[in-house]
């Protein structure tokens, strides 16, 4: 009787040396090779998500012994501190005196302590920068968080633009720049990166440089960190301005079309995201019959009228539609 597959393949993982698939860096199964592997936690075991064997039983869990069903539940059972961010300079480690003048009981102070308490807050902040290096991070990570507000995006979006300033001030990019172009141009870059695209126009609104110093800046430090950017997909800006325009769902699936088969046919190659998904919305609200003049279109994507005339006349005419 021949021996199962899984016998032998447990034999062959006894006759490896100790460690072997750790060294690898992947853990995978044994019966089918697969790496997509699964721990489930209500049993402790490590389970092979495709041909479901258990390869490991008994593991332990490190997660809290304690359930919570909503945020002030889980604030109220955690039993540490706020995670480390990137967004502030010191990593959210160090401790701040609190500027409410209280005791520990609630009840107010006298005003003696008062202005003791004023003094030791001034001097704490004081002591947080130790040098001029952590004073630019301080000053370049607070202008990055104003203006991730202003835009409206994600915490994600900072945490990636305060790494990649981070980068930028360790190896020495910002001498010469200034503190706010450098910071501008990382939001910008982070915007890109996690699929959350914002034009230069949108960016320079919020920002205290100018447009041309943003997009200098912004070249330069992607080129000099190597963030591989990849071109803005004119998809991405639709929703935002169907939103913005008061368009129906049809007219941004027929947006999403027109650019999807122009594309194929390489006109995307050379143009503005921005103008291209706008001149792509304008002809989907004239042939859903939800007409908007060109003036709102551009209004919203911030570019000229004459942008949207010029990619509508390419896309209907790649189309096969005449107007």
């Amino acid at each position: 009787m021949t021996r199962s597959t899984r016998q032998r393949e447990r034999e062959h993982e006894t006759e490896q040396p100790e460690g072997a698939q750790e060294d690898e860096g992947v853990r995978t199964c044994p019966e089918c090779g697969s790496d997509d592997l699964v721990k489930s936690s209500d049993r402790g075991e490590l389970i092979c998500d495709d041909c479901g064997l258990v390869v490991e039983e008994g593991n332990i869990d490190p997660g809290p012994e304690w359930r919570a069903f909503n945020h002030s539940e889980r604030q109220s059972k955690s039993r540490v501190g706020a995670p480390t961010t990137q967004t502030m300079h010191d990593k959210g480690l160090t401790t701040t005196i609190d500027w409410k003048d209280k005791d520990a009981y609630g009840r107010s102070i006298s005003s003696k302590k008062r202005s003791q308490m004023h003094r030791l807050r001034k001097w704490q902040e004081r002591i947080r920068t130790k040098d001029a290096g952590e004073r630019n991070l301080q000053f370049a990570l607070s202008e990055i968080d104003r203006m991730a507000s202003a835009l409206g995006v994600p915490r994600s979006v900072r945490e990636v633009a305060s790494v990649i300033y981070r980068r930028a001030l360790s190896e020495d990019l910002i001498r010469g720049r200034s503190i706010e172009g450098v910071a501008t141009a990382a939001l910008y870059a982070a915007c890109r990166k996690e699929g959350i695209p914002r034009s230069l126009e949108e960016i320079s609104e919020v920002s205290r440089v100018e447009r041309k110093e943003i997009g200098r800046t912004y070249r330069y430090i992607s080129q000099e960190l190597g963030l591989e950017m990849r071109p803005v997909d004119p998809k991405k800006y639709v929703p935002r301005f169907c939103s913005e325009l008061e368009l129906s769902e049809e007219v941004q699936s027929k947006a999403n079309e027109i650019i999807e088969k122009t594309a194929e046919e390489g006109l995307l190659s050379g143009k503005s995201p921005t103008g291209y998904a706008a001149a792509a919305i304008y002809a989907a609200s004239l042939l859903c019959n939800e007409k908007k003049t060109q003036r709102e279109v551009a209004d919203v994507a911030q570019v000229t009228e004459v942008t949207i005339r010029n990619r509508y006349q390419e896309q209907i005419e790649a189309m096969g539609i005449h107007s």
